[in-house]
């Protein structure tokens, strides 16, 4: 496996130089063979065509007749080679050291060895005579070859100012990003305030546009975890000045004092201990109930279970009933929460199944039917119900306690909050940390007087999973 960590990337801007500069390569030795073979063959038709105006006009210009002498010849290169046959067949005019065989050749176009050189030959036939004219293939190809290579010369020569063309446009292109990254760079690391969109292309706005949103969420988590560690420390200092206070007291106690004295103090100190750690306990779960890592993951139920409501209600309600009992409370569970498998064996309800997790959702129930229990005077009673509501879960929660002002139930939410006619003691974590919890699973919560039982009624709305997750 490779390990990613000691694999160097390169930059945005190497890569595109990289391309983008291949390419220009690419194009430009593309470029210049076509051009090349172009020439060449262009070349050689012009060759060719030289060929034939020659002939014509050796055809056109002089007849080979009887008499004493030979006619004059157009002057020409010393690769090309001429010969001229009268009517009769014989030759009147044969280049000096040609090398061509002293013979009639194909008319038209033809090619031919002689004394190991290769010859492109033409001949034309008139009806005064027979005219061969021949060209050197090796000095032919050297001219071809040389005049190819000039029209392939302007792309060698284009191709590296077309380079640095895209090596300028690249490096101003990406001008603003690394305008971007030097001033990130150059941010102290409490500095979370908006970059500026100022210059950037339309391309890189929408990616600072959500690093903005993501100095904002930080900000505000930074914000609420500043609060929350003042609160924590002013709300602990007062349960651990009391736990030494009630130490000190107990220490000094006389060693002749009753049993019953010491019993008192000991008692005293216990119930403050656990008191204690229950805060520390609330403490510790708001702070991963407000742990922003998995909000999104669990709103969409990207990385979600798929759970049982219904069982998840039970087994906080289970934990919850030794100490209604105990407080004087009737807990009591409706159909749509109550064991599918009950004593008759019929089937109650149909299993509500949500995404989310599982130890999450038991605790923002317990909280709910602790809070219900805590604020329920003696003789009570709690009810907790579950029914679906077309793609929803609804659960509730009410008792038959003194409820919440209307004016109040828009700050019991908060930490540390308590209601100014809160007849129980508390820390005022519990509903914060239910707010949390539904929070990250994207639910719904609101407050109201329950109708039957006259307290205080909590309902909490949840998406249920799609059919093609309970398959």
């Amino acid at each position: 496996m490779i390990d990613h960590a000691i694999v160097p990337s390169r930059s945005l801007r190497a890569r595109l130089l990289l391309f983008l500069l291949g390419a220009v390569v690419l194009f430009a030795a593309a470029q210049g063979v076509i051009a090349y073979r172009s020439a060449l063959q262009q070349v050689d038709q012009m060759f060719d065509y030289q060929l034939q105006q020659m002939a014509a006009s050796m055809g056109t210009g002089f007849v080979i007749g009887p008499g004493p002498g030979i006619p004059e010849v157009p002057q020409t290169d010393d690769d090309i080679l001429i010969q001229i046959w009268g009517q009769d067949g014989a030759q009147v005019f044969r280049s000096p050291s040609s090398a061509l065989p002293r013979m009639r050749a194909l008319l038209g176009f033809s090619d031919l060895m002689a004394n190991g050189r290769s010859y492109r030959v033409y001949t034309l036939q008139t009806p005064q005579q027979v005219i061969q004219i021949a060209q050197d293939r090796s000095a032919r190809t050297a001219r071809a070859r040389a005049l190819a290579a000039r029209a392939a010369l302007p792309v060698a020569l284009f191709a590296p100012l077309l380079m640095l063309v895209v090596w300028w446009v690249v490096s101003r292109a990406l001008a603003p990003v690394e305008r971007m990254r030097a001033q990130v760079a150059a941010r102290a690391a409490a500095d979370l305030s908006p970059l500026s969109l100022t210059g950037l292309p339309s391309e890189v706005r929408p990616l600072v546009g959500e690093l903005n949103a993501l100095f904002g969420r930080v900000g505000q988590a930074f914000d609420a975890q500043k609060n929350f560690v003042a609160d924590a420390a002013h709300e602990l200092r007062t349960p651990l000045a009391a736990l030494k206070l009630q130490a000190q007291a107990l220490r000094r106690l006389p060693t002749s004092a009753d049993g019953g004295t010491q019993e008192i103090a000991v008692t005293r100190l216990n119930q403050g201990i656990d008191r204690a750690v229950r805060l520390v306990e609330q403490l510790l779960s708001l702070a991963r109930a407000e742990a922003s890592g998995d909000v999104t993951a669990l709103a969409n139920g990207t990385k979600a279970n798929r759970i049982d409501l219904g069982l998840v209600v039970r087994l906080a309600a289970a934990d919850a009933l030794p100490r209604a009992q105990n407080a004087g409370i009737a807990l009591g569970l409706g159909d749509g929460a109550a064991d599918p498998d009950n004593e008759t064996g019929a089937d109650v309800h149909k299993p509500i199944q949500v995404r989310g997790d599982a130890e999450a959702l038991r605790a923002l129930v317990a909280n709910l039917l602790d809070n219900a229990i805590k604020y329920t005077p003696a003789p009570g009673q709690v009810e907790v119900d579950l029914s679906l509501d077309l793609n929803c879960a609804v659960l509730t929660v009410e008792d038959s306690g003194p409820g919440i002002a209307p004016a109040e139930r828009g700050r019991v939410f908060d930490r540390f909050f308590r209601a100014s006619d809160a007849s129980a003691s508390g820390s005022g974590l519990g509903l914060a940390i239910v707010k949390a919890i539904a929070d990250r699973h994207g639910a719904a919560l609101s407050l109201s007087e329950s109708p039957s039982l006259g307290g205080l009624r909590v309902e909490l709305r949840m998406a249920t999973a799609p059919e093609r997750l309970l398959s």
